[in-house]
């Protein structure tokens, strides 16, 4: 398997930093706005607050692409053989929907508090041909899907600006949409570039694979085999296998069967179907291999998961 490593060069973060001062006025800013737990939706369709009370063990699960701040408290991301820790004074960038571990860590009078900022790439096509029409240049290095980079002076002064605006339904519809462009045009100066700007390269690998993941995403519960995917990017299947494999750190089928696992646990957490209309509603052709493989990745049966 390959070894999905920093760059050489790049100032990626997977060891924690310090809190700062910039971290409390985050939280200060992000508390009134966490009205429950887990992501919380706001006035802004692309933008979510992140509030835990309690430390939460290492569990799978899967983030859109998007870039995270963590104000208050700290998460450490798994990922293969990567242990990537993200919290006040460093942000994450999640520039591929991969499956990974997250373990949340709080303590007691001070919950977890963040911000997540889904990343648009129609958004971001549109700030890198005006950063190209001013002859900059995407990087050289080969892009690393998730990662947590330190927190500059002016990505911490957008992120508080997006917040400030999230107390204010003016400006959110007046300017908000802009606040968001501004913090991923800081990310696209930022030291996890390489990953943003390989996005919109639709000629390149990694965007193809990023392609296949979209359609992974939108058709998970139908029939899908290697060489429909290769099709979908036109690829050749033993090329896309490689490809997919060395960017994801996954073949394509384990990809798809953790992904329908997932999507598994959150339809038996909300309690929509059964066991088996759940196994079904995910892609499953058999309910007795579904739980299986279920209680496999998340140690625990399907049927144990259903509240009440």
């Amino acid at each position: 398997m390959d070894t999905l490593l920093a760059p050489t060069g790049a100032a990626l973060c997977d060891t924690p930093q310090e809190p700062d001062d910039l971290g409390q006025r985050m939280a200060g800013l992000i508390a009134p706005l966490a009205t429950g737990e887990g992501f919380i939706s706001t006035a802004l369709p692309d933008v979510q607050v992140v509030a835990m009370q309690c430390s939460q063990p290492r569990t799978p699960l899967i983030y859109d692409p998007s870039l995270i701040v963590i104000a208050q408290g700290r998460k450490i991301g798994y990922l293969e053989d990567r242990v990537i820790h993200y919290g006040a004074g460093n942000y994450l960038i999640q520039a591929l929907p991969l499956p990974f571990e997250c373990e949340t860590l709080v303590s007691p009078d001070q919950p977890l508090l963040g911000v997540s900022i889904g990343i648009d790439r129609l958004v971001l096509d549109e700030l890198v041909r005006t950063m190209q029409a001013r002859r900059m240049t995407p990087p050289a290095r080969s892009p690393v899907p998730m990662a947590a980079v330190p927190m500059s002076a002016s990505m911490g002064n957008a992120v508080l600006r997006l917040l400030e605006c999230l107390h204010d339904p003016l400006c959110c519809e007046a300017l908000g949409p802009g606040r968001v462009r501004e913090v991923l045009f800081e990310a696209l100066r930022g030291p996890q570039s390489d990953a943003l700007w390989q996005l919109l390269q639709d000629a390149g690998k990694y965007s193809r694979i990023a392609d296949a993941l979209a359609y992974l995403h939108r058709h998970y519960a139908e029939p899908v085999s290697v060489e429909r995917l290769a099709d979908e990017v036109n690829m050749s299947a033993s090329h896309f296998h490689h490809h997919f494999k060395r960017t994801t750190q996954l073949a394509p089928m384990q990809y798809l069967k953790r992904l329908r696992l997932l999507k598994a646990r959150v339809l038996l957490g909300q309690r929509i179907h059964n066991v088996n209309l759940t196994a079904a509603a995910v892609g499953y052709q058999s309910p007795s291999q579904f739980s299986r493989d279920y209680k496999r990745y998340f140690g625990n049966s399907p049927a144990n998961e259903r509240p009440g």
